[in-house]
């Protein structure tokens, strides 16, 4: 059960996908003017992380890996629209507030990362506890921002007024207020050395460019699938041969032994 725990930690704590990784802004920033948009949102993306998650790593071994991503686009896709119909069946007040960035789901970098990353190569039931951590920390980023949002914005919390109106900062109610929040809270990651995408002094990455985004100019991305691969190829090559030169020195040792018992 520790690799379960250990799935829900990483999406929450250690890779959060708003906080950490820096991932899924756009309906971050769109929706969470309030905190109940930000939950919705966080939920409604969390089902389909985990039913998608669930999907692709159940069928990984039958779809084609040339055609893996149109593959993952149609799964996410028809669970997003099921996502939408009963939204707007059964909270179509949510449905109206969140629009249309619920069909904006399917191309969530998220949801297709974590396809990608590790549904891809692990089982299902796996697969399902990285959605469910995922998505769980996404929801916990939107209601964060959302919560200051509308506590400075609309001076209220879940729709209970607390602050007068006098004291109101009406501009966090809108666009602007959403890259204010997330910008003071990156500030305060990187203030205490927090893990972030814009921290540069987090750990070195595995990926080729580095991983640090920060300085990053975007022409780096494209090679790191073929330099990771070309760099597990190369281990495996140096991982046989040290096996296979170990197995030499041992029968030489055998040789040696068995000439020396006939003399």
């Amino acid at each position: 059960m520790n690799k379960y725990i250990e799935r829900l930690y990483n999406g929450i704590i250690k890779e959060n996908p708003t906080f950490v990784l820096m991932l899924g802004m756009c309906p971050t920033l769109a929706v969470t003017t309030t905190a109940v948009n930000g939950i919705g949102m966080g939920l409604s993306t969390t089902a389909v992380l985990v039913f998608s998650n669930l999907l692709i790593s159940a069928l990984r071994k039958i779809i084609p890996d040339r055609v893996r991503i149109p593959a993952y686009i149609v799964i996410v896709a028809s669970l997003v629209t099921i996502v939408q119909l009963l939204l707007q069946a059964y909270i179509p007040s949510l449905y109206n507030s969140l629009g249309i960035f619920i069909p904006l789901i399917v191309v969530n970098c998220i949801i297709l990362g974590r396809a990608e990353a590790y549904a891809a190569k692990n089982g299902p039931v796996e697969s399902a506890f990285d959605g469910i951590g995922m998505g769980l920390g996404f929801t916990v980023g939107l209601t964060c921002i959302a919560l200051f949002r509308e506590l400075l914005g609309s001076g209220a919390v879940f729709g209970m007024e607390i602050v007068p109106e006098d004291y109101r900062i009406a501009i966090f109610g809108l666009a602007p207020g959403a890259f204010f929040v997330l910008a003071c809270l990156t500030a305060l990651q990187n203030k205490f050395k927090a893990p972030s995408a814009t921290n540069g002094s987090v750990s070195h990455s595995k990926l080729a460019c580095g991983g640090n985004c920060m300085n990053c100019s975007g022409s780096a991305c494209m090679s790191n699938h073929t330099t990771l691969e070309s760099l597990r190829i190369q281990a495996q090559e140096e991982a046989l041969a040290a096996k296979k030169a170990a197995l030499a020195k041992k029968e030489a040792e055998m040789k040696a032994k068995m000439d020396k018992t006939e003399e």
